[in-house]
């Protein structure tokens, strides 16, 4: 008898730290959001200001002041459509914009030019 409750004891166990683990490995929060004007930009084999070569098929963005790395969410405003890029230049340069995209991040969310958008931050990559 007091195997079969140790075993009881050992299944509620491996429960409950197999729901502690699931929870720790949901969705990131988002911890800012931003709104303004993206741009697309891309310099094929240029270096971007973290030593990357740019690439226009790549899903990787400049921003002003996020840290390199940075795993953001960029969603059209008039679309819905989203798309999530990693920081690894600086820009825009321009007044009024708030993140430069490259083509492959702007064809995601239906854009080939400019578009207004809104910025979460999801956290920061590898």
């Amino acid at each position: 008898m007091a195997r079969g409750s140790l075993f009881r004891f050992s299944s509620s166990i491996v429960v409950l730290a197999s729901t502690l683990l699931a929870s720790t490995i949901s969705l990131p929060m988002t911890i800012s959001a931003e709104s303004g004007i993206a741009s697309v930009y891309a310099y094929t084999g240029e270096l971007t200001a973290n030593g990357e070569q740019a690439t226009p098929k790549s899903l990787t963005a400049a921003h002003k002041s996020l840290p390199f790395g940075t795993l953001v969410r960029v969603t059209n405003d008039v679309t819905g459509d989203w798309v999530v890029v990693r920081i690894n230049d600086r820009g825009p340069f321009v007044a009024g914009r708030i993140i430069d995209l490259t083509p492959a991040g702007a064809q995601a969310i239906g854009s080939d030019g400019l578009a207004h958008v809104s910025l979460d931050v999801l956290g920061r990559s590898g």
